[in-house]
């Protein structure tokens, strides 16, 4: 696969990652009684933090990219290569799942906590909860993508 196809995989891979977060956590988790991701505000109150002030919209356009390139990105470039170095035979999905987890400490304790003053993991209210299964799944469906493309391309050839 040539670098361009590569990073088009990875950020298609974000896409749809993204609207499976948000799909999950604004509305999914909501309609069964759970709490309501607000991965924008905490975007917004990151922002705020950091620079005192925060314009209109910025916090959605931190999340987009957040979930398109950055997440992404640290899968493709980082976590799968650091696992398939270390432990080569462990499945994708294993280091998907542990991926997700790691990303939930560095958004809820990292992002949150550290750098917008909040709680620690929100206090580990309903809020916290979601956001850990809305960063697994993000995992999973980020490295889903980026396995399935390469055995998808055999196929076709």
């Amino acid at each position: 696969m040539t670098r361009i196809a590569q990073f088009w995989t990875i950020l298609t891979a974000g896409a749809l990652a993204t609207i499976a977060f948000d799909l999950f956590g604004q509305a999914l988790s909501p309609l069964f009684g759970f709490a309501k991701l607000a991965p924008v505000g905490l975007a917004q109150g990151t922002v705020k933090a950091v620079f005192g002030a925060a314009p209109k919209g910025i916090g959605d356009l931190v999340h987009i990219l957040t979930g398109l390139f950055i997440y992404s990105f640290s899968w493709a470039l980082v976590a799968r290569p650091i696992q398939k170095a270390v432990l080569p035979s462990l499945p994708w999905i294993v280091t998907a799942v542990v991926y997700g987890i790691g990303l939930w400490v560095f958004a809820l304790y990292g992002v949150a906590h550290l750098i917008a003053g909040n709680k620690p993991f929100l206090g580990f209210t309903g809020i916290t909860w979601v956001a850990l299964w809305g960063h697994i799944l993000y995992a999973v469906v980020v490295a889903a993508v980026i396995e399935w493309k390469p055995r998808a391309s055999a196929l076709a050839a």
